[in-house]
């Protein structure tokens, strides 16, 4: 008996870049439903400020298209530091723009190539940005804690445009 083995496409590369910005958008407005002073320093249980989260997320968005584009990685986090809510924001709307502009350059055998991103991952390039799309998702999840202790309605995490 011989079996036969088909390759699926699942997601699209276009679907793929839809998705993320989905989930940037709700994240977007996740950093938006803080108060400027909790943002970078209300916690619980000794977990990170979710405007440090905000960073990371920040510093490996484009360097990961960009990796995964050329087979390139940047040094993981570089770039200043925003202070205020207002600097995350207009960060994050470059960034938006930018990953609309540079995720469709990423060359299709890019995604199923392996590289060590940052020095410390080991991965295919479509791991290395679901990578992106599941930290930034769980470290939300951390800022929908940080505001129903604060008693704020966080953002209903089904809407993403």
């Amino acid at each position: 008996m011989t079996t036969a083995t088909a390759t699926v496409s699942v997601i699209s590369a276009e679907d793929l870049l839809k998705t993320w910005q989905g989930h940037r958008a709700l994240t977007r407005r996740t950093i938006e439903a803080f108060p400027e002073d909790k943002l970078f320093y209300f916690s619980v249980g000794g977990m990170r400020p979710f405007a440090v989260l905000a960073q990371e997320f920040i510093g490996m968005t484009i360097p990961i298209v960009e990796g995964v584009a050329t087979g390139k990685w940047a040094e993981y986090g570089g770039g200043p530091k925003p202070k205020t809510k207002k600097e995350i924001l207009e960060i994050w709307d470059r960034q938006t723009m930018e990953l609309d502009e540079k995720f469709p350059l990423i060359p299709p055998h890019r995604f199923a190539e392996v590289d060590t991103a940052f020095g410390q991952w080991t991965m295919p390039g479509i791991a290395m940005i679901q990578y992106a799309i599941d930290n930034e998702i769980h470290h939300r999840g951390q800022g929908y804690v940080y505001l129903r202790a604060l008693g704020i309605e966080p953002p209903h995490f089904w809407e993403r445009s």
